[in-house]
């Protein structure tokens, strides 16, 4: 533990730099004020050394630990359980190098999050839907992490769309019941915000079955600013991807007979075969398709390459339109991430594009009809 003079001015440096929180990474727990203790103003951080500022203290150095006492460069604002955990409890796991990470990941947060204009702050929308026999549920810490650079929350709490059911998802009023609740919550809880120009972007956060986050897409449309995030398991986060390698998509066009059914098949996480269309639809079936060259669950990475897939949808569905007319329905066929399926919502234009009817992959069953969009 510290025993020298630290001067005042570079004690509250330090508390600003690191915004009244402990620096220790994964903490970041606020170090003012306690309202269970009724100390609201009081202090309860503690400033740790990286090199200490004796020889024979954690990390302590002859030369360096009397140069370096009094350094901001040297000092981090800690909570007292990962103070002593560095300095006492496993000094030999926290060398110099890995606190000096730490101390600059949460400068560095610090300063772009409080850099940020006030139009780029953006609601929070999470929706979470059963998926199978999982409740999936959506960490709020990790999602305000994601945000930036690009946007933060613009108020603490997030708006909520949950569709708990006891119903499965292979019974025949699942689907029915679900998209009610869906349109239902969404009006109440969103567009009448948007109306009233309480919310002016959103960023979303979703887990649920495909077609009701197609559903949603098209609810959100493509009117306000919405950024739309991916959950990737490896590493398990919401933050995109950005050095990752571009996806390479095919797309297919069909130019055979008009008045034949219509699927659109969006093969992105996993490859969707076109006799299980065809079972559905029939042989004669016009099959449209976009694919990933390599699908895979985690393929989603980067936000460029979901802006480059709405192009390629938005094209399809115009070239839907033209070969097969405007009373055509398209029976949507998706193996597609989140973020992707979204996006196909939002793709579609209400008062252009053809009706929309959404299949799901059932175990056992194949596609089934869930989901009618439009007409």
């Amino acid at each position: 533990m510290s025993s020298s003079y630290i001067p005042h001015k570079t004690q509250a440096q330090l508390w600003a730099l690191a915004a009244g929180r402990c620096q220790f990474a994964g903490c970041n727990k606020l170090l003012i004020g306690d309202l269970i203790a009724g100390k609201e103003d009081g202090k309860f951080g503690f400033i740790a050394h990286i090199v200490a500022d004796s020889k024979k203290g954690p990390r302590g150095d002859e030369i360096r630990s009397p140069e370096l006492a009094s350094e901001i460069s040297n000092l981090m604002l800690m909570c007292p359980i990962h103070h002593k955990e560095i300095d006492v409890d496993h000094v030999e796991d926290y060398p110099e190098d890995v606190l000096v990470a730490m101390k600059r990941e949460h400068e560095t947060r610090i300063e772009m999050v409080t850099d940020m204009d006030e139009d780029r702050a953006a609601h929070v929308l999470r929706f979470a839907a059963t998926i199978g026999q999982m409740d999936s549920l959506v960490s709020t810490k990790a999602i305000f992490a994601a945000m930036p650079p690009d946007r933060h929350p613009a108020e603490r709490r997030t708006i909520d769309i949950e569709l708990n059911s006891e119903v499965k998802d292979d019974e025949p009023s699942y689907w029915a019941m679900q998209s009610e609740h869906l349109r239902r919550q969404f009006a109440r809880k969103v567009k009448e915000r948007i109306e009233q120009k309480e919310i002016l972007q959103l960023s979303v956060f979703a887990l649920a079955p495909q077609p009701l986050l197609i559903e949603l897409g098209t609810l959100l449309g493509d009117i306000m600013p919405v950024t739309v995030h991916q959950k990737h398991r490896e590493p398990s986060t919401w933050k995109w991807q950005l050095h990752q390698p571009a996806i390479s998509f095919n797309v297919g066009e069909y130019s055979g007979p008009k008045d034949v059914p219509v699927a659109l098949k969006l093969a992105i996480s996993a490859t969707v075969d076109d006799q299980r269309i065809r079972s559905v639809l029939g042989e004669n079936a016009a099959i449209w398709s976009i694919a990933a060259d390599e699908p895979h669950n985690d393929i989603m990475r980067r936000p460029e390459d979901l802006a480059i897939y709405k192009t390629h949808l938005r094209r399809l569905f115009d070239r839907i339109k033209a070969h097969h007319g405007e009373d055509a329905v398209i029976n949507v066929f998706p193996a597609v991430p989140v973020s992707v399926a979204i996006e196909t919502g939002r793709a579609r234009m209400p008062k252009a594009d053809s009706p929309l009817i959404i299949y799901d992959r059932i175990p056992e069953k194949g596609f089934v009809s869930t989901i009618k969009i439009g007409g």
